[in-house]
């Protein structure tokens, strides 16, 4: 079943969000409004509002507060894509020319820096001092594991904590900031707020590896992009690790840099696939996945817990 069949009780809710969106990323200069509105119509499961909605649906849930939420959160998302594209020179995203690719990397950062700007003004609607600290410290700590991602390309002795820490980062946190936010705009109690904070990173974690084990073995038409596409800019993920401990592949592995052909790097995910880094990376995204299903049999019972629970199972099985 698809990710969107599990919350369709929220459909018209989305597409307020949707609709939001667009609004959002309006701007006076018509590129900047050009190249927002090309990464928007680019698509996306839009994860991160579809959280904030479920977790506000604990407490007393307002739609024009969760609104100002969810599109903040989305923003931030879509404007760590355009740095995170510029980063890594990356041409293709969801089969499409990313917007450093059809401009250059001057406007890529100039829109990103744009939607950065729009979803901390949208936020600002919310009157709670205590989710601006929760989100300025997100922000922070996005920025880290951007530079931390940096530091690290084409280091091949990373270590396993070192990419817990850097997707932690890179996708859960935000996930989790999602569920917790959108809880703390319904007024829901404290340790609740944190409870679905922690049910959102175990989720994040778990979303990320199963991106990371897709990357290896996805075509390029499911990926929108090459497969190997990772270890072709230098990011190291969870099924290179688990296979570096081959000598073998670790030692092909190391001579991989930005000019390797794609020939080369075929046959690097053909020895990964086959060395048991693949089994071993979804056994810990489902690792992550089964501590979330324990919090979230801890949450009171109405249509989001059910969907909590479904969207687990499905992000656990999920190939693309």
């Amino acid at each position: 079943m698809k990710l969107k069949m599990m919350y369709s009780f929220l459909n018209s809710d989305i597409n307020v969000i949707e609709e939001a969106l667009e609004n959002a990323i309006q701007a006076q200069s018509p590129l900047l409004h050009q190249a927002s509105l090309h990464l928007l119509q680019a698509g996306g499961k839009r994860l991160r509002p579809v959280f904030v909605l479920l977790a506000g649906k604990f407490g007393d849930y307002d739609i024009n507060r969760m609104k100002d939420v969810a599109v903040s959160l989305e923003l931030i998302h879509m404007a760590s894509l355009v740095h995170d594209d510029v980063i890594d020179d990356a041409e293709l995203r969801r089969g499409q020319l990313t917007i450093k690719a059809k401009w250059d990397n001057r406007i890529a950062m100039y829109t990103g820096d744009y939607i950065f700007a729009r979803a901390l003004e949208l936020i600002s609607n919310i009157d709670k001092p205590y989710a601006h600290q929760i989100l300025s410290n997100t922000l922070v700590e996005l920025c880290i594991g951007e530079i931390e991602q940096i530091k690290d390309k084409y280091n091949f002795d990373q270590n396993l904590r070192s990419y817990l820490r850097r997707i932690k980062r890179k996708t859960a946190i935000l996930i989790a900031v999602s569920c917790q936010l959108g809880a703390i705009a319904a007024d829901v109690e404290d340790e609740l707020h944190k409870k679905l904070y922690k049910i959102g990173y175990y989720i994040g974690m778990s979303y990320q590896i199963i991106d990371d084990v897709l990357d290896f073995i996805g075509t390029e038409q499911e990926l929108g992009k090459p497969a190997g596409g990772d270890l072709l800019q230098g990011n190291i993920t969870l099924p290179a690790l688990f296979a570096s401990e081959n000598k073998q592949i670790h030692d092909k592995m190391v001579n991989v840099s930005e000019h390797t052909t794609r020939e080369q790097i075929q046959e690097i995910i053909t020895l990964i696939k086959n060395s048991g880094a693949i089994e071993r990376s979804l056994k810990v995204s489902d690792q992550y996945l089964q501590k979330a299903l324990v919090l979230i049999d801890e949450l009171p019972t109405n249509r989001s817990k059910r969907a909590f629970r479904d969207l687990v199972r499905v992000i656990g099985k999920r190939r693309f």
